[in-house]
């Protein structure tokens, strides 16, 4: 008897789809608004169509202040599962993001940074080294920070969180 690999479907299923979850997204930038952010734009539109909900979205200025005032209450909502942010994660004095989840007692799960950083690599070389992408647990959800471009936020949320957000989420739930 042959062993085969499953097939992408069933892998899906194995990974938890099928559940619709409540995501939110925080844009962080000091040169985009919320009628200009693209990149925010692409991370609402890829998790709807992958077939979760939008609970909320911002814009915030890249402070950690701001970014706290933002995700703490979101993160404290039953319909809130996962968080995603956008921009602030290269290493300038201005990438905040990062400081501002670590400031928030989030808890840092380095395969997801890790995977990104190996990924990025193929699509942009050796620059994928100085992305502070990751994934931080905050009140038993998790956020993932993805660096503001928007090939990273199509690389990131395809490639990793997406066909992965549900197992993950249900395995906190535990």
């Amino acid at each position: 008897m042959t062993e085969t690999s499953p097939s992408p479907a069933s892998g899906r299923h194995h990974l938890g789809g099928g559940r619709a979850l409540g995501f939110v997204v925080l844009s962080v930038s000091d040169t985009h608004t919320e009628d200009d952010d693209p990149s925010g734009q692409l991370a609402r539109e890829l998790i709807q169509a992958g077939g979760h909900k939008l609970v909320h979205y911002a814009l915030v200025a890249n402070s950690v202040a701001d970014a706290r005032e933002t995700l703490e209450p979101w993160l404290k909502e039953h319909a809130v599962e996962v968080g995603v942010t956008v921009g602030g994660t290269g290493v300038s004095s201005r990438d905040l993001t990062v400081n501002a989840l670590e400031s928030m007692g989030g808890k840092r799960i380095d395969g997801f940074g890790e995977l990104y950083r190996s990924v990025s690599f193929q699509e942009v070389g050796p620059l994928a080294i100085i992305s502070r992408a990751g994934l931080y647990l905050i009140n038993g959800k998790p956020v993932f920070a993805l660096p503001g471009s928007e090939r990273a936020v199509r690389t990131a949320l395809e490639r990793l969180i997406l066909p992965a957000a549900v197992h993950l989420v249900e395995e906190l739930e535990r």
